[in-house]
Order: C-alpha cells, then sequence, then structure tokens
C-alpha cells in the first residue's frame, strides 16, 4: 500500500479529532463576521467549499480567494488561511501584508514553521498532517475542523461531522465500480459547497494519475461541458443530483455517479482513492506525483 493510499484510510478518525479540537478553539469566525478564506491549490477549494457553506447557513458573507488573487485592500473582519506545510509562499506573503489590519487565523499541519508567527490564531491540525505530496487527509480534515465550527446545518441537509465520518468509513474501504475505473474521463460537479469537492476530486486525479478530469458547477454542466461526455466517460455528482441531470447524462451515454446518501465529504474520499487505483494501473508512484513538491516556496 503507498503512504498516500494509508493516510486515506485515517480519515474518519481525523475527522473526529477536528470536531473535538473545533469545539476547543477560539479562533474560529463568529457569526454575523465578513469573512474571507485562503489558500492554494487543495487548499484553496477547502476554502471554496467552506465559504459556501458559511454563508449558506447564514453566519455572514464569506468569500473565497487564492492568496495570490487575494484584494487585500477589500474590509474584512476575519481573513482565515489553510496551508498544511505552513510554508507557502503566497500564504505567508498574505497573512504580512493583512498582520495588523485585521484579525488572521490559520490552520496548519505544522508548529514549526513560518505561520505560527504570520496569523494572530492558529489550529494545528497536527494529527492529519501527511508524508505524501499529494494532499488527502490533510484537506478534508481541515474542512471537516471548519464544518464543525458552524454548528448544527442539518436546515441544509448537512449531517454533523461525526455522521460524515461513519459515511468516510464505508468510503475507504468498499469497492470502487468497474465503470469508474475503467472510464478514460471524468467530470466532476458539484452545488453551493460541494463545488469546492468537485473542484478538488479533478484536481487529485490530475496530480496523482494525470488524469483527463474537468469540474463544473452541477447546473453549469449542461451549458457546454456536458458535450465531452459519453461512452467510457463519467460524469460524478457530490451531493443531491439536480433535476434531470440523469437524463442528460444517460442520453449522452455517460455513466452517472450519484451517491445521495453519502455525505460529500466522505465521497471525495472515493475520488482520492480512484486518483490512487489509477496512478498504480500507469506505473505511476501517487506518493512522488510527477512535477509537484509538498510545498511551493517562490524565491
Amino acid at each position: 500500500m503507498s503512504r498516500t493510499a494509508a493516510e486515506i484510510a485515517t480519515q474518519p478518525a481525523c475527522w473526529r479529532r477536528a470536531a473535538e479540537a473545533a469545539a476547543a478553539f477560539d479562533g474560529l469566525p463568529r457569526p454575523g463576521e465578513r469573512v474571507a478564506v485562503t489558500g492554494c491549490g487543495t487548499s484553496w477549494f477547502m476554502a471554496i467549499a467552506y465559504a459556501a457553506l458559511r454563508e449558506a447557513a447564514g453566519q455572514g458573507e464569506t468569500d473565497a480567494f487564492a492568496s495570490s488573487e487575494f484584494p487585500v485592500g477589500r474590509s474584512y473582519d476575519r481573513v482565515v488561511a489553510i496551508t498544511r506545510s505552513g510554508t507557502t509562499t503566497e500564504v505567508l506573503e498574505l497573512l504580512s501584508s493583512l498582520k495588523g489590519s485585521v484579525p488572521t487565523t490559520a490552520l496548519t499541519a505544522d508548529p514549526k514553521t513560518p505561520v505560527m508567527d504570520a496569523a494572530d490564531a492558529v489550529a494545528v491540525l497536527d494529527f492529519a498532517d501527511e508524508e505524501s505530496v499529494v494532499q488527502t487527509r490533510f484537506a478534508t480534515t481541515a474542512l471537516a475542523f471548519l464544518r464543525a465550527g458552524l454548528g448544527d446545518l442539518s436546515a441544509l441537509g448537512v449531517k454533523p461531522v461525526a455522521e460524515a465520518a461513519v459515511d468516510a468509513e464505508l468510503a475507504v474501504t468498499e469497492p470502487l465500480p468497474e465503470a469508474v475505473l475503467g472510464a478514460e474521463q471524468w467530470t466532476f460537479l458539484g452545488r453551493g459547497w460541494t463545488y469546492g469537492l468537485a473542484l478538488e476530486a479533478g484536481l487529485k486525479m490530475r496530480e496523482a494519475a494525470g488524469a483527463w478530469t474537468e469540474s463544473y458547477p452541477a447546473m453549469e454542466y449542461r451549458h457546454g461541458p456536458i458535450s465531452i461526455t459519453g461512452p467510457g466517460r463519467v460524469a460524478w455528482m457530490f451531493g443531491t443530483l439536480p433535476e434531470g441531470l440523469a437524463g442528460d447524462v444517460d442520453r449522452v451515454g455517460g455513466h452517472l455517479v450519484a451517491r445521495q446518501e453519502t455525505d460529500p465529504l466522505a465521497d471525495l474520499i472515493r475520488a482520492q482513492r480512484l486518483a490512487v487505483a489509477l496512478a498504480e494501473s500507469k506505473g505511476y508512484d501517487p506518493d512522488r506525483p510527477r512535477n509537484l513538491t509538498r510545498s511551493v516556496i517562490l524565491a
């Protein structure tokens, strides 16, 4: 088993610890605050998911930006940065530029890195740190931590993190469908907060397996992207399936994946496992993906 696969399997336990940690952490956004969430790569996609979930929960206007594209002059009550390594150049530069002007909170896996001094409050999720270059468990654990901090989301149809962890236990063990393993192309779809998960699923497949993947908001899929779907190709929906979409995918000959009873964050685990399986089938090392490093540190 690759190190990446082993880390993927630990996510249910990590999420439970994250929910406990969130209950004791004082630096999370408060209801009513105007918040921006930021990160790079996978962390940016988790920021997108959290921002949509927080705003949908009625807890305040919440934006998400790649750290390199952050509108520094815009007014916020708090900025939340996600950085597994604690060393990513764009995140550290952004936090430095915000110092003293707006409260900042960072989520990291490594307490011995510059982010500890760069942010005003830091949540250290070191139990979810990874040896693998490709992020899996830290990203989902960071989102579970932030999600738990939002409290009861049942009005949105979102399960408590503890229940999501139960779904995750099945997601790390159940066999992946042959139609998904044998496809030549995958399009990941989401609505609201699950769009960030769709973006992350596509990235994971590209990073680990060099796969041809695309990601879109589910309702935008029929405005052009569906043209790429056909026999031997997959459309994978995170969360509730929009009305009529199943028929549209069937009409063009594609294979639809829609586990509506499964928590979408747990469903992301299945996409992570698929990325590892595809990488190994191609003779790639999922622990050492091509052209990638654990952290981007610019000169």
